[in-house]
């Protein structure tokens, strides 16, 4: 394909260049800058939604073993491999695991070199001031302060970019071929660095993994990944590892809007009450486990009930004990007036309140603690926590199924180098972030471990890239 020459001129012949613009692009970034290359990074958004999905994040996971200023005790790595064990199933490359956790617990020294401040370690409910380090800010800070280092260090950005091909020869990438506006050219580099997303803003390709069950789902981040270079990868022959119905998928607010929700649209309440459908029925165990490592499970439950739509119902003695919403919660003094505003069936509401109710067992209730507080007798008990709905007034939020990022996507070594199915990998060709998220995520989530993916991997990618181009 003929590009215009002055562009393709104008932006060929660097080191590195680097396709994306969120955590994982800008640590790759940085990090084969630090090594003496020259570095090119283009981003599809404008200025202003630059960061990809980045931008909506709070915190990183990270093994540590002694208190540091930022966190509390020790989280050896193997606890972190255990949790991680969990909330996969096992789906994941245990080698690949262990190289993230071990990696990870250098990353907040490097971090803050490169201008990311940190807050106090988060007591109270989140269970995450031990296992998580939070950005003074947010993830808005953060790639601002990426940003930032990035101009200092002489790495160049160009934004509304869009890379819509990938040429290889031989066995390794001889150009990309990108879009900006309608002009369309090629750009060419000694070694390249793929770090631009999953395909979860791409409508047609969700349909096409779920059917039209994908119609009611919400995008929490960037409009932006769209899976352009994740579909050409598998179309030039790369090894791809997922599921592409798998992915980071958490209830949401349903009254959410369809992109850039963010943090703000997750309704965190679910282990303080009961998630009823539509039908009025509970229909999983809303006290499984401490929040951080079981939210992320509730987007695929609700994506499995009728009409992709679920409804959190708490009493006022939950309320102060989860993070705030965004939008407000219906409420009503009694069960049956709220489910009658949340357009449910009250008498099967009712009726699902009064057994669980009467199915609360005595205990002693700790948020902070797998506590004694459960049901006995339900079809679905409640394994903590769970109180009596008694004490109005009563609220509900609906929720959708609201999606972080993809799990489907390009097979790569511990030295972010992408496989191909032949068996072999390109020697100027890497992967970092949600594009290659799901060697290490079959399925499942815990708080912050993306964050952990895509600064490792990115540093990663960055350091083999640079060495590559030399």
């Amino acid at each position: 394909m003929k590009g215009d020459t002055n562009v393709t001129q104008e932006l060929s012949g660097y080191d590195v260049l680097v396709v994306g613009g969120g955590n994982a692009a800008l640590c790759a970034a940085l990090t084969a800058r630090e090594a003496g290359a020259s570095v090119l990074l283009l981003e599809s958004a404008p200025i202003a939604w630059r960061g990809g999905n980045s931008c909506h994040t709070r915190n990183l996971r990270c093994m540590h073993t002694a208190p540091t200023d930022v966190l509390t005790d020790a989280y050896p790595e193997e606890e972190f491999y255990q949790d991680m064990l969990k909330v996969t199933g096992g789906q994941t490359n245990p080698h690949l695991l262990r190289h993230v956790i071990r990696q990870s617990e250098t990353c907040t020294p490097w971090m803050r070199k490169h201008g990311v401040r940190f807050q106090p370690s988060l007591g109270g409910t989140l269970h995450l001031g031990r296992t998580n380090a939070f950005f003074l800010g947010g993830g808005k800070a953060l790639v601002n302060a990426y940003y930032k280092s990035a101009q200092r260090l002489g790495v160049r950005v160009e934004y509304e970019v869009e890379v819509i091909d990938i040429v290889m020869e031989g066995g390794r990438v001889d150009h990309l071929v990108a879009r900006r506006g309608g002009q369309t050219f090629n750009v060419s580099a000694r070694a390249y660095v793929l770090a631009c997303g999953g395909f979860e803003s791409n409508l047609e390709w969700l349909e096409e993994a779920w059917g039209p069950v994908a119609r009611n789902f919400l995008i929490r981040g960037t409009r932006f990944n769209q899976g352009v270079l994740l579909r050409k990868m598998m179309e030039r022959g790369a090894s791809i590892i997922g599921d592409p119905t798998q992915g980071h998928m958490v209830a949401i607010d349903a009254r959410a809007p369809l992109y850039d929700g963010g943090i703000a649209s997750r309704v965190d309440c679910v282990s303080l009450g009961i998630v009823v459908n539509r039908e009025g029925k509970r229909f999983y165990d809303e006290g499984e486990d401490f929040w951080p490592k079981r939210y992320a499970i509730w987007g695929r439950l609700v994506a499995g009930q009728p009409g992709q739509i679920a409804y959190s119902i708490i009493d006022s003695k939950a309320v102060g004990r989860f993070m705030p919403t965004v939008y407000p919660a219906v409420q009503a003094d009694t069960i049956a007036e709220l489910a009658a505003k949340l357009e449910l069936p009250v008498e099967q509401v009712q009726k699902t309140v009064d057994e669980y109710n009467a199915a609360v067992q005595p205990g002693t209730f700790d948020h902070s603690v797998q506590d004694d507080c459960r049901t006995a007798g339900l079809e679905v008990e409640k394994t903590h926590w769970a109180q009596r709905l008694d004490r109005k007034p009563f609220y509900g939020y609906p929720l959708r199924t609201g999606i972080t990022f993809t799990y489907l996507g390009v097979k790569v070594d511990e030295n972010a180098r992408i496989l191909m199915e032949d068996g072999s990998m390109s020697d100027n060709l890497f992967a970092a972030g949600e594009i290659m998220a799901g060697n290490i995520l079959g399925k499942g989530y815990a708080a912050g471990f993306g964050m952990t993916i895509g600064t490792v991997f990115g540093r990663i990618a960055g350091t083999g890239a640079a060495h590559a181009a030399a």
